[in-house]
């Protein structure tokens, strides 16, 4: 598994990047917030060879100088990048033993005590996690890097969201990866098909995002389009006074034309020639005006919509199987005096993968509406509540 397909936290982000600067021969001063790290000139590596200072706190005062080091800083996307470029998959395997016991979240909260838990593995299962690096952008203000994960299971290609947080959660506390020498569960027809799947379950994911951010390139293209609406009424203002001026002055020389001698007259039809061609120009430029204003200056907007319009990037970085046991999960519930033992379908770093229903009113046991009783039988919230 590459080093690459970490967690993406700030913690596991300093890890990683201290183990891979060590690993290209660098050498780390930690001094708080700020690391003096050293690369060496002879490595095969992008990164620039010598010292160069790395902030990894939230400080961002005046004083501090050096690259910011947090999941969408640039020096650790450079980082993850060649990283994973170096060996871009890998493989783990999650014992049972090695992920924690994940609960139903009907039990938790529940005045019902969980005793004991047995996990019985029947069969390994495999999938694959996809580590994608996602970027949306748009002019420049809007631009957004972020890493997400998704896990896929091979056989029914459904999302595993509790293994896409165990994957992050072991990958950042292992620092020896395994051989990627042994055999593939996966045959290369299956790979492509996968990806296609954990890349459509990203995009489900993050759409959220992406819209959030489509909002506000839209609210900063609509700014953009009334502020130009409004410097063009403003310049259609300045066209009709104009316009109205060199009328009146029109009508002045017409009427000194009439009443003036020869060579005045003469003088006043050049001056009332060269103000009409003037008229004429300007009034051009406002019945265009015009034109465009009743027409919503649609060339205009498309140009401002053009420039506002998302850019979205989606790259797979890494991509890892992950062997996992599924079986059986025998939990042993407690209440004044009363045991019971409920057995669910279960997966190693998966969790439950059964619902349990309610033996009174048949409704499925969640988080909100937990379990309340098992006095006689299991019995959710709505049904032991007083007022359901």
């Amino acid at each position: 598994m590459t080093d690459a397909a970490l967690a993406v936290t700030q913690s596991a982000v300093e890890e990683f990047t201290e183990r891979y600067l060590e690993s290209l021969g660098g050498t780390i001063d930690k001094q708080g917030d700020k690391w003096e790290a050293t690369i060496p000139d002879n490595e095969d590596t992008e990164l620039p060879a010598g010292r160069m200072s790395l902030l990894t706190g939230d400080d961002t005062n005046e004083g501090a100088t050096g690259n910011p080091l947090h999941p969408e800083s640039e020096f650790f996307q450079r980082i993850l990048r060649e990283a994973s470029e170096r060996r871009p998959t890998g493989k783990l395997t999650i014992e049972a033993d090695q992920a924690k016991v994940e609960l139903p979240q009907w039990v938790e909260g529940s005045d019902v005590e969980v005793r004991e838990t047995q996990f019985t593995p029947y069969y390994d299962r495999a999938a694959i996690v996809v580590l994608f690096e996602v970027s949306i952008e748009t002019v420049s203000e809007y631009q957004q890097e972020f890493l997400r994960a998704i896990a896929i299971d091979g056989r029914s290609e459904q999302r595993l969201p509790e293994l896409e947080e165990t994957f992050l959660r072991m990958t950042s506390i292992t620092t020896e990866t395994e051989s990627t020498a042994s055999q593939s569960a996966f045959s290369e027809a299956d790979v492509p098909s996968l990806l296609d799947v954990a890349q459509n379950q990203l995009m489900a994911k993050v759409q959220t995002e992406i819209d959030e951010v489509h909002r506000e390139a839209s609210r900063a293209a609509d700014a953009e389009v009334e502020e130009y609406r409004q410097l063009q009424q403003q310049r259609i203002q300045e066209l009709e006074e104009e316009c109205s001026k060199l009328s009146s002055k029109i009508d002045e020389l017409s009427e000194a034309i009439n009443g003036s001698d020869q060579d005045d007259r003469v003088e006043a039809l050049k001056e009332r020639k060269k103000v009409k061609a003037e008229y004429e120009k300007v009034d051009s430029e406002l019945s265009d005006l015009h034109k465009q204003r009743d027409q919503g200056y649609p060339q205009k907007q498309e140009e401002i919509r053009k420039r506002h319009a998302l850019d979205v990037r989606v790259t797979p970085l890494t991509v890892t199987q992950v062997e996992y046991e599924r079986g059986e999960m025998d939990i042993e519930l407690a209440e004044e005096g009363t045991t019971q033992t409920v057995t669910i379908g279960y997966g190693s770093g998966i969790g439950p993968m059964e619902n349990v229903r309610c033996s009174s009113c048949d409704q499925e046991l969640t988080a909100e509406n937990s379990l309340q009783t098992i006095k006689g039988s299991l019995q959710c919230r709505r049904c032991t509540s007083p007022n359901p």
